[in-house]
């Protein structure tokens, strides 16, 4: 099966600054520490280091912890200032949070699988958990206490990462599908935007709030930097038919249809802008509909394609490569800076300023 062709990247890229080696093992996340020269992360192992930049340009672990609390890979640490709380997710179908003065576990709930992707807002103490079922499980957390608000579900892969913008009140999901998904959470309206732009499972996500930047990173190794401040549209549902609804040539279980007009069923495609169901006749072909965030060329009925404009495949992302394969993600707006960890056991640090500003 051929690869899915890439966009055109933009001229402007990511500067690399650091590389991070060192680590015993994998590297499942980690952090840039705020207001210092200074990386944190946690491996496969389920240890914490610390690593400070020393005088000769590198960084070293000056901290090493572990972490008992589970019972297997601790996947997502979160730190929330505000509440002097530690959040954390593992492959144990656990979420945890413990109180970072005293270390005294407060709390937890047991998820419907292992979870990797993991945010807070603070202004509701409302926790969003994504796990590999491909759910997304809110709860609303009290100081030794958690209940239940509701799940959702729109992958058909397990949800590898979870983005918060507390502003909008959007909350995106990247998935092992290769898709990243926008809920509008904060809108009540239920609607959830498709972006397309990745060949590989997405890994991680980070925000730009100040320009409304999705960063979004893959197995695939590519970096992606997404404009939200556009006015996006919701792909279309996939409409049923035993025919064509083009040429109404049957589709091949047409088996009636095809006995009474003595032809040969054909294959059923959708056209990924109207939904209908298409032959491949009718849809022979292909478009990038950024604004519906398919940044790929994807199948269009011929009707459709006729009716796209070139404004409207104009790219809404730009295309990167970290030439490693990235796991998790963290963005230090202030600096722009980038960090990225890899399964090869290297964290990068990236200057994003030329392409996120």
């Amino acid at each position: 099966m051929a690869a899915e062709p890439q966009p055109k990247a933009l001229t402007r890229k990511p500067l690399l600054l650091n590389k991070v080696e060192g680590s015993q093992d994998v590297v499942n996340m980690a952090a840039i520490v705020p207001k210092e020269d200074g990386v944190i992360s946690v491996s496969e192992d389920r240890t914490v280091r610390v690593w400070l930049k020393r005088d000769s340009g590198q960084y070293w672990p000056s901290i090493y912890h572990a972490m008992p609390s589970h019972q297997s890979r601790v996947m997502m640490v979160l730190f929330v200032l505000e509440m002097e709380w530690l959040l954390s997710t593992g492959q144990d179908k656990h979420f945890t949070w413990h109180c970072s003065e005293s270390g005294q576990r407060l709390g937890g709930y047991r998820t419907s699988a292992g979870a990797c992707g993991l945010q807070f807002d603070v202004e509701t103490r409302h926790v969003f958990v994504g796990d590999h079922s491909g759910q997304v499980t809110i709860l609303k957390l009290e100081q030794e206490s958690c209940s239940l608000v509701t799940t959702f579900k729109g992958h058909t892969g397990g949800v590898t990462a979870l983005c918060w913008d507390p502003i909008q009140r959007v909350l995106f999901s990247g998935s092992s599908d290769h898709s990243i998904i926008m809920w509008d959470i904060g809108g009540r309206k239920g609607t959830a935007i498709e972006l397309q732009g990745h060949n590989d499972k997405v890994q991680s996500l980070s925000y730009a709030h100040h320009t409304r930047q999705l960063i979004s990173c893959g197995a695939d190794g590519g970096i992606v930097v997404w404009n939200m401040d556009v006015e996006r549209q919701e792909t279309p549902e996939w409409l049923d038919s035993d025919s064509c609804q083009k040429c109404d040539q049957p589709f091949f279980w047409n088996f009636k249809q095809m006995w009474d007009s003595k032809k040969i069923g054909l294959r059923q495609h959708h056209c990924r802008k109207c939904g209908k169901a298409v032959c491949g006749k009718c849809s022979s072909k292909r478009s990038s509909i950024p604004l519906m965030g398919f940044e790929f060329e994807v199948r269009v009925c011929d009707s459709c394609h006729e009716s796209i404009t070139d404004e409207e495949r104009a790219p809404t992302a730009t295309f990167h490569d970290s030439k490693h394969n990235i796991v998790h993600v963290h963005f230090d707006a202030t600096r722009g800076w980038l960090l990225t960890s890899g399964t090869d056991k290297v964290i990068k640090l990236w200057d994003m300023t030329p392409v996120v500003s």
